[in-house]
């Protein structure tokens, strides 16, 4: 892990840019004019650990959903916005959190003028977002590509447009769909600027692949201290996206709560460990706890090579045994592994 970065704070809503804790985004995927939908789909995202929402806002008409949004919810909400800058300052009327534009898009620096002018006098910080698909025409024929380099030379420009401004409340992404692009970017900006950075992995792709690319890129970043909030794009259910965000800021110890450890099985198992493995899950989604819980199929992955684990199962012929800490405590019937094993999660 390299060198701990010097960041400039950057306060969003009620969260705080800082890098002493990585906040969960999402974004909305309800269409702009479902004001009913998108509530509940925010009221759901922050059940869910959700700490900043992002929502688009293409039109006049969908500024209702700012103050509709920020009613039912705690967390910040981000107004995503390209092309026209009248719609950053009807969101910065309508008490939005955060702006996320592209300041070379919304037509020349009057407008730019004028949207920091709106910015600065609520105190809303701007995130610069810029990825592979959207990048300047000199820059992508100068690089010939859209390059980690092109990235950061684009994301750069943009900050100097908003300093112009003497504005500073600045959040930096530089998204690619190319895992190694996204890496190398982020990597080239921490070394150049202060500002946070939003990490993420633009169209990942769907839940199996999906996950898999933002894992690598976000988690490769995190382990190198960058990053500052991230968001899991996925084309799925924005809940998902939650899950595996916590999930990777676990693997990486930037979280806590329970995490489990599993085996993959092989002929020597006498249980449904798969099933069993995915009810245990299920039922740790809403414990709070800082602890590993282990899921072996037999005696020879059981307490011994999970005696690290606080508490697990090692299955046996149609049974298993539950331990603590290498420690066997009993055994149980099959069909009370779940329940038993939980009752035991609560004693710790």
């Amino acid at each position: 892990m390299c060198n701990v970065r010097k960041i400039k704070s950057v306060k969003v809503g009620n969260c705080i840019l800082d890098g002493k804790h990585i906040y969960i985004q999402s974004m909305l995927n309800t269409r702009s004019d479902d004001i009913t939908g998108s509530v509940s789909q925010a009221i759901s995202l922050e059940k869910a650990g959700c700490e900043i929402i992002r929502v688009a806002i293409p039109d006049h008409e969908s500024i209702a959903l700012i103050p509709a949004i920020k009613e039912k919810v705690q967390i910040p909400l981000v107004a995503d916005i390209h092309f026209d800058y009248r719609l950053a300052l009807e969101a910065a009327e309508a008490g939005i959190d955060k702006i996320r534009i592209n300041p070379g898009n919304i037509g020349g620096m009057d407008n730019v003028r004028t949207v920091v002018k709106a910015c600065k006098a609520k105190e809303i910080p701007i995130r610069i977002g810029v990825n592979s698909g959207s990048l300047e025409k000199e820059i992508l024929s100068k690089y010939g590509a859209p390059t980690a380099q092109a990235l950061v030379e684009s994301a750069m420009s943009h900050v100097r447009l908003l300093e112009k401004c003497d504005f500073d409340n600045i959040v930096i992404s530089m998204k690619s769909s190319d895992v190694n692009t996204m890496i190398e970017a982020y990597r080239l900006c921490a070394q150049q600027c202060v500002y946070p950075l939003h990490l993420g992995v633009t169209e990942a792709g769907t839940e199996r692949m999906g996950l898999i690319k933002s894992a690598i890129g976000i988690g490769t970043l995190l382990h190198d201290g960058i990053g500052e909030t991230i968001r899991v794009s996925l084309t799925e259910d924005p809940i998902k996206e939650i899950q595996a965000a916590r999930d990777i800021l676990k693997c990486i110890g930037k979280r806590g709560g329970p995490q489990i450890i599993s085996c993959p099985t092989c002929g020597r198992t006498r249980i449904d460990l798969v099933n069993t493995a995915k009810e245990i899950e299920a039922s740790l989604e809403h414990v709070q706890k800082d602890i590993k819980v282990a899921v072996m199929g037999c005696v020879v992955n059981g307490p011994g090579e999970a005696k690290e684990a606080d508490i697990g199962i090692a299955g046996g012929d149609g049974c298993a045994v539950i331990f603590r800490k290498g420690q066997v405590l009993r055994k149980v019937a099959e069909k009370d592994i779940v329940s038993e094993l939980m009752e035991e999660i609560e004693k710790l």
